[in-house]
């Protein structure tokens, strides 16, 4: 039987491009290759795309992906070089220029199937503020306090609505970044200035939301019509605020799966991330991610279209706690992936 090419998408040009790296690295040693070969593609932090290895059996330890440091500049290719009839691409991508609808786009016009949600439900997805409006139009979703603001609106009009609105401590979110790149908690007036400058330097477009003390719980999402969701998990935290740091540097957390929560709560978290991943259009998979209070309530938080992959993210656990490995997972994505693509296809008439 002849192997199926599966196209490895990773680096990229956004601040999450190291995430990526790891993420790639931990989906290339778990392949069946039994079923794929395996090539991959770097996208350096320029923009350039550098043809790197290929696998046809499993990779040594030994075996690295490159990365920025790394580059082999004559391997450097046109970007539509990577179209091969039949294969598929898994876009290991996150944040701008990966996450955001760009690659999706660029995937659909060389007509290749590709791993992941569709142009339009990564944008909106991508931005904070866009995922807010949208699902506030179902009206069954609760979701924490914000304000958003537009670079280049007056900013002591904004700072006195959020202190209208909202109650310190409040967060600062880059509206268009992941993995919490660029995020500040914020205390006061004084803190809260000087977030947005730091937002602002990943985004034109900014979010500021209720701070709330709560668990930080996941849901796993998987399917295209046919959508299922995992038992949520739970973000343990050896620090008082998750950021990039510590979620991938100071290694200052640890995961609970299944989270310790009552049934009904889960069933609800379940039920909403469901509901959101087809409002917003979604398709192939997506990490939801919710605040759960001491009294009970839940908040979501956001839906993320390309969550971490590497074997110790918490997508990829949560799908193995309810059965299904790391490799099958991936498996089931390819699938998934080609479903659509015959779909999306189907529909050009």
């Amino acid at each position: 039987m002849s192997k199926e090419t599966l196209v490895l998408l990773y680096g990229g040009r956004s601040a999450e491009r190291d995430v990526s790296v790891l993420s790639a690295e931990s989906v290339m040693r778990a392949i069946n290759y039994d079923n794929f070969l395996v090539k991959t593609y770097f996208i350096t932090q320029a923009g350039e795309f550098i043809k790197t290895q290929e696998f046809d059996s499993q990779p040594s330890e030994t075996d690295k992906l490159m990365t920025n440091d790394t580059i082999i500049a004559s391997q450097k290719i046109k970007p539509s070089d990577i179209y091969e009839e039949g294969a598929v691409v898994f876009p290991v991508l996150h944040g701008p220029m990966g996450e955001d609808g760009s690659i999706q786009g660029f995937l659909e016009v060389l007509k290749m199937p590709y791993v992941g949600t569709n142009i339009l439900s990564s944008s909106v997805a991508m931005d904070k503020i866009t995922t807010k409006q949208v699902l506030e139009s179902t009206a069954t979703i609760p979701q924490v306090a914000y304000v958003a603001l537009v670079e280049g609106e007056p900013l002591e009009s904004k700072l006195a609505e959020v202190e209208e609105r909202l109650i310190y401590p409040v967060f600062v979110k880059p509206a268009n970044m992941g993995s919490s790149v660029g995020i500040s908690k914020a205390e006061n007036r004084t803190d809260l200035k000087q977030a947005i400058a730091l937002a602002l330097k990943y985004d034109s477009r900014v979010l500021i939301e209720q701070g709330v003390d709560a668990r930080e719980i996941e849901v796993g999402i998987l399917g295209n019509t046919d959508v299922k969701t995992t038992l949520p998990g739970e973000v343990v935290k050896d620090v008082a605020f998750y950021d990039y740091e510590a979620k991938y540097i100071d290694n200052k957390i640890t995961m609970a799966i299944p989270a310790e929560i009552d049934p009904v709560i889960t069933e609800k978290m379940r039920e909403y991330a469901a509901i959101a991943f087809r409002t917003l259009g979604c398709c192939g998979l997506s990490r939801c991610d919710f605040f759960l209070t001491e009294d009970g309530k839940v908040y979501l938080n956001e839906l993320n279209t390309m969550p971490g992959f590497t074997q110790w993210s918490m997508y990829p656990l949560l799908w193995e706690n309810m059965g299904l490995s790391y490799s099958d997972l991936i498996e089931e994505l390819v699938s998934l992936a080609k479903e659509m693509f015959v779909k999306r296809e189907g529909h050009l008439i």
